[in-house]
């Protein structure tokens, strides 16, 4: 994932900053716990595509 495009890309949820989970492909919304999946090297930003992590999952 391209470090400038993870400087623009906020959570649409919280408007909250994301970490990139490289071995899952996902981006991470510590506020709201979704993880964001990436397809193709596109990020899928959508809620409804997210999903929630487990309470027990650790968010680095």
């Amino acid at each position: 994932m391209d470090s400038k495009l993870l400087d623009i890309l906020a959570c649409p949820i919280c408007k909250g900053s994301l970490i990139y989970r490289k071995k899952d492909k996902e981006l991470i919304c510590k506020v709201d716990r979704l993880a964001f999946p990436i397809r193709d090297g596109i990020p899928v930003m959508l809620e409804a595509e997210a999903r929630s992590l487990d309470a027990e999952e650790k968010v680095e």
